[in-house]
């Protein structure tokens, strides 16, 4: 077996034993990415703040690594704690839905954001993206399973899925649009040169 198989399950294996709350809080942009940086030998098991003592415990055991404390710099362990948005205080400027991984913040653009409870992570990204201050971070008693991650995981997948589909969508018509500018300025400079000759 080649050793980017290895290091290719190996990552797999380690992404499915983190919370994937997708919080960044390790200094990755997700939790796969925190995974492949673990199996290719690049990052400590213990920068995963969400995942806690018994996360970091997990990851030991299937790397062979000893068993840190949570790295400091990369947050503390907490109890699940999910956002909020206070009514009163929402603009509407959606920087809170398009911070959430997970697409767990819904809303109408200039009127009024609300967190799906149910869908959030408590990965806290949303709380750092508004600049009024109207998210806060709830503790409600859940405990994170792995059911839990499992569900967070593809709610990530299908967030990440919707957005590249829009990008491209938004790609598209730009492109378009300006195919569409540039065939108008092609037929008014021809058009001028015609009028020139004549």
């Amino acid at each position: 077996m080649s050793e980017t198989n290895t290091t290719e399950r190996l990552a797999e294996a380690l992404c499915r034993l983190l919370p994937q709350t997708q919080c960044r809080q390790c200094g990755f942009d997700g939790c796969a990415q925190y995974a492949r940086a673990i199996a290719e030998g690049s990052a400590e098991i213990n920068r995963c703040a969400p995942g806690g003592k018994k996360g970091v415990e997990k990851l030991a055991a299937l790397t062979g690594r000893p068993a840190l404390e949570i790295d400091p710099e990369y947050g503390r362990e907490l109890p699940f704690a999910v956002a909020r948005i206070d009514p009163k205080r929402c603009i509407g400027c959606r920087l809170c839905h398009s911070a959430c991984p997970v697409g767990a913040v819904t809303g109408i653009p200039k009127h009024l954001f609300a967190v799906i409870e149910s869908s959030c992570t408590g990965c806290g990204l949303c709380v750092c993206a508004c600049p009024v201050n109207a998210v806060e971070m709830i503790e409600n008693g859940h405990v994170w399973t792995a059911e839990d991650a499992e569900l967070a995981k593809k709610a990530y997948e299908r967030t990440n899925a919707r957005r590249r589909a829009g990008a491209e969508r938004r790609r598209a018509q730009l492109e378009k649009a300006t195919d569409n500018k540039s065939a108008v300025l092609m037929q008014a400079l021809l058009m001028a040169k015609s009028l020139k000759k004549s």
